[in-house]
């Protein structure tokens, strides 16, 4: 699949220089662009691999000279990072997978397939299962009974979606991602040492024999439009209500939601994520990798978390957090630089109490 220059342009809504019936096939980085790649030297410290490579059209850095550098075109855009996300989406063909009911599919015949819908090879749909308009399902994936997918969803391979799951429109699931599993919930008859640790904050108090007793799951998990969910993701199935993933959540590789959680819209978790039950979460929430929640806790809107932060206790609208636990990132930064210069202040106080020492005996 090819497109000129023009269409490009327009595509990105960016500024054309040069000739904009070139021709371009592929997107590349600039020292491995031939002559039918748009090379993307967004900053100048790409111009040398410009030179290295062929390209004769390049998405450049605003205020570049496109002709010293040997090109025929160029484009320039605002955001060159945004501009990525049209660039990628006009050249990405997608996975291919035919129209229609591939012959191996073993599908319900109470389900509802809706017009356009692709299912691939060996995909298994249960009973009153609904697929969506245009919906694409690829090889192997598991849709349960009473599930329901939106219009234009794609199923990566592989995928897992349980009983009573609702999906909404314009959601990608990534190979190996599981949608609706048990909770992870089980319960002692008496209390358990568990709870007594998390009201004494230590003591686990008498070892008693106890066996675990499963807390069956009778929720589902809902999710909103424009969802991303990542490869080998989970996201488990609510106590009684749903689990929740708002509207245009995107949740990287791995992540992991426990039961109950209610995560708000435009939220951005990535890979290695682990929220644990019934957290709440608002919207526009960012959590780095690593990130662990606690269970029970609200998260607020707008809270970003760095990379490995362990948050054990509610965090309010807007707060930037780092640390394990949790603390104001600026507080986290600080408290690092102390750390750091322990050794040399634990050096300085042998030297004072070398010096007292010193003096008492000679009292």
């Amino acid at each position: 699949m090819a497109f000129t220059l023009d269409q490009i342009a327009v595509a990105l809504g960016a500024r054309l220089e040069g000739d904009g019936s070139l021709r371009i096939a592929r997107a590349a980085e600039p020292a491995e662009a031939g002559a039918d790649a748009l090379a993307l030297a967004m900053k100048p410290a790409y111009a040398e691999g410009l030179a290295q490579g062929a390209a004769q059209a390049a998405i450049l850095w605003d205020g570049a000279d496109w002709r010293a550098l040997g090109l025929r075109a160029a484009l320039f855009v605002p955001r060159p990072r945004y501009a990525m996300a049209g660039l990628t989406r006009l050249m990405d063909p997608g996975p291919e997978i035919a129209p229609g009911i591939h012959p191996s599919a073993v599908i319900d015949p109470s389900a509802e397939i809706g017009e356009g819908a692709a299912i691939g090879p060996l995909v298994v749909i249960g009973p009153r299962a609904v697929i969506g308009p245009r919906a694409r399902i690829a090889p192997h994936g598991f849709i349960a009974e009473d599930a329901r997918i939106g219009a234009d969803a794609l199923i990566q391979a592989g995928v897992r979606i349980g009983a009573r799951v609702q999906i909404g429109d314009r959601v990608i699931l990534q190979p190996g991602a599981v949608i609706g599993a048990d909770g992870f919930s089980f319960v002692t008859p008496e209390k358990s040492a568990v709870e007594n640790v998390r009201q004494s904050l230590g003591d686990a108090g008498a070892a008693e024999a106890q066996g675990w007793t499963r807390i069956h799951s009778l929720g589902a998990v809902t999710i909103g439009d424009d969802v991303e969910i990542g490869a080998n993701a989970c996201i488990d199935r609510g106590t009684i209500r749903d689990t929740v993933v708002g509207s245009g959540s995107k949740l990287d590789n791995l992540v992991h939601v426990g039961h109950n959680v209610q995560i708000g819209r435009d939220c951005l978790f990535c890979g290695q994520v682990g929220i644990a039950g019934s957290v709440r979460i608002g919207d526009r929430v960012v959590l780095a990798g690593q990130v662990g929640v606690n269970d029970n806790i609200f998260i607020g809107d707008d809270v970003i978390a760095g990379g490995a932060t362990k948050i054990f206790t509610n965090a309010p609208k807007g707060r930037v957090l780092l640390g394990y636990p949790a603390m104001r990132m600026e507080t986290h930064v600080e408290s690092y630089k102390a750390l750091r210069r322990l050794p040399r202040l634990f050096a300085q106080v042998a030297e004072l109490q070398k010096a007292v020492s010193k003096r008492s005996a000679s009292d």
